[in-house]
């Protein structure tokens, strides 16, 4: 095993996942309350007092929710951009001037057996970011709360051993649904969110044999379902001749460790 990973939660109403090295614990946002963050480590069957480090993709709050009670709760070093910083430090309360570090957009950082590379998306936040994760010559791409899949994303997410990529919403639920015009425009907007169609292109443009699965990630609650956002994804993916597993992920259940040969 080179890399071990879970999303702990994913959706409009929270979001945090997990990844381990053979020397590395991390969890990436933590957009619960403490004590759901809690919940979901242990229906996971893992240990949060064992984390090396938290990782922070933007400040909305379905992000940063309960960052800084698992921060100060287990004593861990937080990573964020400096702008990201600025913009949640009134959320997240009180935390250790050792407990603040910077990782800014388009830079690697070395986590012990593990590289990580940062790249900024577009977002309706201060400088929101994801991730890709390295080690043992496998790699993991995080990829969700963007407007729209640039050439540079997916040139810096390709070839990826496993995807935890954006499928938010179908555009006609959204259209036909209760939302106000203007947060419609939001999501449909360059800085909103994924479609499932929109999902399904670029992750043809991106996987290649390597690739052994997708898990569709940051599901609207009102605007999409499971069924719907694998059958969009996979249809465009079938058209292609690309024949791929396809996984759900859920905003109060975490998916089963995945070992990433």
């Amino acid at each position: 095993m080179s890399l071990r990973f879970s999303v702990l939660a994913s959706g409009s109403t929270g979001n945090a996942f997990y990844i381990e090295s053979k020397k590395e614990k991390i969890l990436v946002d933590a957009g619960l309350s403490g004590k759901q963050i809690d919940l979901l480590f242990e229906k996971a069957h893992l240990d949060p007092s064992e984390l090396s480090r938290i990782l922070v993709t933007h400040e909305h709050s379905d992000h940063i929710k309960g960052l800084g009670i698992i921060a100060r709760k287990y004593n861990l070093p937080i990573y964020a951009n400096e702008k990201t910083w600025k913009a949640m430090e009134h959320s997240i309360g009180k935390l250790t001037v050792d407990q603040k570090f910077v990782f800014n957009r388009e830079e690697v950082q070395t986590f012990g057996d593990m590289d990580i590379e940062s790249f900024g998306v577009s977002h309706d936040a201060a400088e929101p970011q994801f991730y890709t994760f390295h080690s043992g010559g496998k790699k993991v791409a995080l990829v969700t709360d963007l407007g729209y899949v640039s050439e540079r994303i997916k040139k810096i997410v390709e070839d990826a051993d496993a995807y935890i990529f954006e499928a938010n919403h179908d555009v006609d639920m959204l259209r036909m649904g209760r939302y106000p015009w203007s947060v419609k425009q939001r999501i449909l907007g360059d800085s909103g969110h994924v479609s499932n169609e929109d999902s399904g292109l670029a992750l043809a443009d991106v996987i290649n044999n390597n690739t052994k699965r997708i898990y569709l990630a940051h599901l609207s609650l009102d605007n999409n379902m499971k069924d719907l956002a694998r059958m969009s994804v996979s249809r465009i993916l079938e058209e292609r001749g690309i024949h791929i597993e396809l996984c759900d992920t859920d905003p109060k259940e975490p998916t089963q460790l995945y070992d990433v040969v």
